[in-house]
C-alpha cells in the first residue's frame, strides 16, 4: 500500500537544512533539529539510516556534524522515502497500483536539491499588500 509516515517529512525537512546551512562544513544535528522543530533524538535515528546508506556522513568532535556523502542533487524524494518507510506501493493491486507507481514517478523526480530550492523560492515570494 502507499504508506508514509512521519519518518520521511521529518527527515526531509531537516535534509533540506542540511543543504542550505551545510556549505560550511558539517552541521549539528542539535541545530538542524531545532531549526526545523524536530526532536533531536528522533532526527539521530533517522540520519543513522542515512549515513549507513550513504546519503549523509558524519564527523564527531567539537567541529562535528552531519554532510553529504552524496550531492543533495543526487539523492531523491523517493529514495529517501524508500530507506525510511519502505517500498512505496507495495503489494498494492488495481487503481492502488496505479496511485502508488504515480506517486513513485512523483517522488523519483524530486531530489533534496529540488525541495530545497522550491522552498527557498517560496520563502522569497512573500508578498504584501496594503
Amino acid at each position: 500500500m502507499i504508506s508514509i509516515s512521519s519518518k520521511s517529512p521529518y527527515a526531509l525537512a531537516a535534509l533540506v537544512e542540511l543543504h542550505q546551512r551545510g556549505e560550511c562544513g558539517p552541521v549539528p544535528i542539535a541545530e538542524l533539529a531545532r531549526r526545523r522543530e524536530i526532536p533531536a533524538q528522533f532526527l539521530e535515528q533517522l540520519f543513522a539510516i542515512l549515513r549507513r546508506a550513504g546519503i549523509l556522513r558524519s564527523q564527531r568532535g567539537v567541529k562535528g556534524g552531519y554532510s553529504f556523502a552524496r550531492s543533495a542533487a543526487e539523492v531523491t524524494v523517493l529514495e529517501l522515502v524508500e530507506l525510511l518507510d519502505g517500498p512505496v506501493g507495495a503489494g498494492a493491486t488495481g487503481i492502488f497500483a496505479e496511485a502508488g507507481q504515480a506517486v513513485r514517478d512523483v517522488l523519483a523526480t524530486s531530489t533534496i536539491a529540488d525541495v530545497a530550492e522550491a522552498e527557498a523560492r517560496a520563502a522569497g515570494a512573500t508578498m504584501y499588500h496594503i
